[in-house]
Formats: structure tokens, C-alpha cells, sequence
């Protein structure tokens, strides 16, 4: 498992991207990759054991992602901040995009910030992640490559007391271009548990970055959610990058016919 990242942070580290002129289709985000804390912050108050549970990061998410990027050739968009901070996948006005609670955790360092004080946080780290991210993809669209974002996420296996039994999940909303024929690879897998909007859904304001920089540039796009102790140890993780990398490859064709399909139909609503 990842450790956290130490000491000093200057500002131009709080977004990392991996292979910018990536040749793949896809766009990949991992946006809860560290659970780093800038020393300014200390521990928001926190036993620092509580630094490496999933309240502050998808642990192992990140290493799954540059996994699939180095053999996809894809880009990859990562955070390097604690979404204890705050959270680059949360919309702006969100209740939770400083989270006061996280799980059943109460976050002293997180209670009654000023306005000023939110505003930093967001200007940290989540403004040049999201402006990152755009900027990218507005170049790529810029000289005509195809474009698909996925993001890279983790979750446990119990929450709130409640046992999880999917090993890996698939967001989506009503646009499932690249969601179903990803979902109908993995269900042909043995042994995976496939979750279809589990153990989140973008009713529960988890998929944000897709909405914000995917479907308003009518781009297919997909979430992935793999079960942490999936992808506690390196083992875990080249299996599921491997995996995934394996039926990304093979949708490639599928999903572009399908952005193709999708670019029409929206030129022809444009055009009535």
C-alpha cells in the first residue's frame, strides 16, 4: 500500500499528470490518489493512523491507474492532496466538499471555516485539478483526438457497518456508450461481483468530474470503483489494471462507434 507523501508541497505539485500526449482514446483521473497533508494543515486534528484509512484517499486507486496508463498509453490526471482538504470530486456548493464528517468520522480541522478559508482550499488543489483536466482535454478535442474519461476510484469493503460484495463497481448516468459494454466484460469474468451504480450512484453527487469535463463536452465516459482490499498489496493491483487494461483495449472500436453515433445524433438535435 501507498504511504503518504512527506514533507513540503509547493503548489505546482498538488495536480500530477502522467503522459499529456498519451496516443489512447481515454483520459484517466484519479481523484482521491493521495492522502497527503500539506504541513500547514497538521493532522486536521486526526490520529495520524486515521491519514491511511479510506476517509482520506482510495488506497490503491493510484497505482492501478498509472498501471493502465502505461499500457493504455493514456493520460493520467492525479490528485496530490487529502480530500480531507478537500474534495476535487465534489461540486463547489457541496456539503461535503470540506467534509466535516467523513463516514462516521468527525473532522475537528474541517468545522466552521471561514469563507476565506474554503476558498483557499479550493484554490489548492481543486481549481488546478479541475483546470488540468480541462485544458487537456480542450487540446486533445482541439486537434480531433478521441476522447473518453474514466475515473479511478476505490471503496471499502464494509461501510457504516454494512458489508459490500461487489468487487468492482460501474457508474454511470443515462449515457452508458463505454458503462455497458465495460460492465458486460466484467460480468464475464469468474468469480467478480459486478456493481452497476454500487456502491455509488451519480445520485449520491459521486460523479462529478465525469458531468463537469465529460458530459458537458458530450464525451463517453465511466467510473470504476474497485473494492480496496482488491487492490491492498501490488498483486492486487497489476491483476485488476491488467484486467481492465485488457478490455479497455478491446473496446476501443465499440465505444468509438458508438461516440461517433452519439456526435451525430447530438449535430442533428442542434441543427432542429
Amino acid at each position: 500500500m501507498e504511504r503518504a507523501r512527506p514533507a513540503s508541497l509547493a503548489s505546482s505539485d498538488t495536480v500530477g499528470v502522467t503522459n499529456p500526449g498519451g496516443s489512447s482514446p481515454f483520459v484517466l483521473t484519479c481523484d482521491h490518489a493521495s492522502n497527503f497533508m500539506p504541513a500547514k494543515f497538521g493532522t486536521l486534528g486526526l490520529p495520524a493512523e486515521d491519514l491511511f484509512r479510506h476517509i482520506a484517499w482510495d488506497p490503491g486507486a493510484l497505482p492501478v491507474a498509472r498501471r493502465m496508463a502505461a499500457a493504455l498509453d493514456a493520460t493520467l490526471i492525479e490528485t496530490r492532496i487529502s480530500r480531507l482538504i478537500v474534495d476535487c470530486n465534489r461540486p463547489l456548493d457541496a456539503p461535503d466538499l470540506v467534509p466535516p464528517v467523513s463516514e462516521t468520522t468527525i473532522i475537528p480541522g474541517n468545522a466552521g471555516l471561514s469563507d476565506t478559508q474554503r476558498a483557499e482550499r479550493i484554490a489548492l488543489s481543486w481549481r488546478p485539478f479541475h483546470d488540468t483536466i480541462a485544458k487537456i482535454i480542450d487540446d486533445r478535442l482541439a486537434r480531433g483526438q478521441e476522447t473518453r474519461l474514466v475515473s479511478v476510484h476505490s471503496f471499502t469493503p464494509v461501510y457504516k457497518g454494512k458489508n459490500r460484495p461487489w468487487h468492482i463497481g460501474i457508474i454511470h448516468d443515462d449515457d452508458r456508450r463505454l458503462a455497458s459494454p465495460l460492465i458486460a466484460a466484467l460480468q464475464r469474468l469468474a468469480g467478480v461481483t459486478v456493481g452497476v451504480n454500487e456502491p455509488y450512484s451519480p445520485a449520491d453527487r459521486v460523479y462529478f468530474t465525469l458531468e463537469r469535463h465529460a458530459r458537458s463536452r458530450g464525451l463517453a465516459c465511466a467510473m470504476i470503483e474497485i473494492r480496496n482490499d482488491e487492490i491492498s498489496g501490488e498483486t492486487g493491483q497489476r491483476k485488476w489494471a491488467d484486467l481492465l487494461t485488457g478490455i479497455f483495449s478491446n473496446l476501443e472500436p465499440e465505444a468509438a462507434k458508438g461516440s461517433r453515433r452519439h456526435a451525430m445524433r447530438r449535430s442533428v438535435q442542434s441543427a432542429s
